[in-house]
């Protein structure tokens, strides 16, 4: 087993000082980041509610702020897509680079246009990326990036949030990888509605136990020893 984490642990990325939560459950093979969307951050609740039962699945995660509260002072930075994917590309290399998680499989998790930007940073040539959830999100504006996701990604979207839904539609077509899109029933936009978010939860955590792994204890179950045939 190795070294237990104390979960909601505060780490500093970058010379900026951007702040983020890591909790890591023993025998983590995965982490997922947070992207966040448009006025939220690290202590976004409906995403801490989703990290939670990620954590509960045996997945490490990281929830960061993509911006500094001086940037985000200036609301173009918020609807920056392509400033959010340079900053969370930069928060997947310190994932890489810091000992605690270097051997987890990476994947994103973004709300909003927070979906944009993982998805954008998740086409990047080395992005190396396991999956993508988007929860609500605006994959649309991802544009021509969509076309080089490689990572299987799932689009979860609010049955009564009709406008989005056409724009996950038109995203999904784009994307050439696996890819899933998942309806939720009496959902809106930000899934509000009673049961609605723990269907996002379950649906994102079934997803990236797929494709980051089960965790170490849970992979020990499915060793079987063969017969000795001598």
């Amino acid at each position: 087993m190795g070294q237990q984490i104390k979960t909601g642990e505060t780490v500093q990325l970058g010379a900026k000082g951007r702040e983020g939560i890591l909790s890591i459950p023993d025998g983590a093979s995965g982490i997922v980041v947070f992207a966040h969307g448009s006025g939220s951050g690290r202590f976004s609740p409906r995403n801490n509610f989703v990290a939670a039962e990620l954590q509960r699945g045996g997945i490490a995660t990281l929830l960061i702020d993509l911006l500094t509260p001086e940037e985000e002072l200036d609301r173009s930075n918020v609807f920056d897509i392509h400033l959010l994917a340079a900053r969370l590309v930069d928060t997947t290399h310190w994932v890489r680079n810091e000992p605690r998680t270097a051997h987890l499989a990476i994947g994103y998790f973004g709300a909003s246009t927070g979906a944009a930007a993982a998805l954008v940073a998740a086409a990047e040539p080395n992005a190396d990326i396991a999956a993508v959830v988007s929860r609500g999100g605006r994959p649309d504006l991802a544009g021509d990036a969509l076309e080089h996701v490689r990572a299987p990604t799932l689009l979860i979207v609010g049955a009564l949030d009709g406008p989005v839904i056409s724009l996950n539609e038109r995203a999904f077509e784009r994307l050439k990888g696996e890819k899933e899109m998942e309806i939720v029933p009496g959902a809106g936009h930000v899934f509000e509605e009673p049961g609605t978010l723990e269907v996002v939860a379950r649906l994102a955590r079934e997803w990236f136990r797929r494709y980051l792994g089960p965790p170490r204890e849970a992979r020990k179950d499915h060793v079987r020893t063969q017969p000795d045939l001598r």
